[in-house]
């Protein structure tokens, strides 16, 4: 059985820092074959006969003018992996960065905004001296996001299986916003989703074994699972960066 491997890489990268540490090495310079490998003869995935048919990974690159240290290493990262044959196909979305406004927040007990409003000590008042009870705080901050790595991931794996090119998936990705596309896929051929989070699997990604054609499985990644699959630390000229 061929499968394919769909990695939605920032969803992957900000969990597993996360998980491994930020500051932490062994981790970052990971080997996305030899993970697909590992994961496809992992405690969750049932399938017999089974090899490795491509590895599309999904990412955007950091912008060099906001973080020029991360731009340079991201980029010795992706020419490492391309020349150990570690993907397929490297499907680029875009890294936006932008100015917003919004109102000032403060997480409530379950982790949910809570609008900031005036009230003493801090209070506001308008043109005239008076108080403006309940103003609300505004803030303008720094946005840096990825945009197209969960459509890219989409985008692929449909691809591929309404092309025949791949018998089975894996995705590795924890977005709600692939409910869509995972739950038609179900119906054609058995798919494993391999959530990269510490915490529970989004319930839009839930389903039962027997969904669709069967055969489905998921898992969660550990740490254990990262450390173990990573590239050789010098692959020709180029080097492992020294952090990682």
């Amino acid at each position: 059985m061929r499968v394919g491997v769909y990695i939605d890489g920032f969803n992957l990268y900000y969990v597993a820092r996360n998980i491994c540490g930020r500051s932490s090495p062994g981790w970052r310079w990971l080997d996305l074959r030899a993970l697909s490998e590992r994961l496809l003869v992992g405690p969750g995935a049932p399938w017999a006969s089974s090899s490795i048919e491509r590895v599309v990974y999904c990412t955007a690159r950091v912008s060099g003018a906001d973080n020029p240290v991360g731009h340079r290493e991201q980029d010795i990262y992706l020419r490492a992996l391309q020349r150990h044959g570690a993907v397929d196909e490297l499907a680029m979305g875009n890294y936006v960065a932008r100015v917003a406004t919004a109102p000032l927040p403060t997480p409530d007990h379950r982790g949910r905004p809570r609008l900031t409003r005036a009230t003493w000590p801090l209070q506001v008042r308008d043109e005239h001296g008076s108080d403006v009870l309940g103003a609300t705080f505004m803030a303008s901050v720094a946005r840096r996001e990825e945009k197209g790595s969960d459509v890219n991931v989409a985008s692929h794996l449909l691809i591929d299986v309404l092309t025949n090119r791949v018998d089975a998936a894996i995705v590795v990705s924890n977005d709600s916003d692939l409910e869509f596309p995972i739950g038609h896929v179900r119906t054609l051929v058995p798919i494993g989703l391999v959530n990269p989070t510490p915490g529970y699997r989004a319930g839009k990604l839930a389903g039962h074994h027997g969904d669709g054609v069967g055969g489905h499985w998921w898992y969660q990644l550990t740490d254990v699972d990262l450390r173990a699959s990573q590239l050789p630390d010098q692959i020709a000229h180029i080097r492992r960066p020294a952090p990682w």
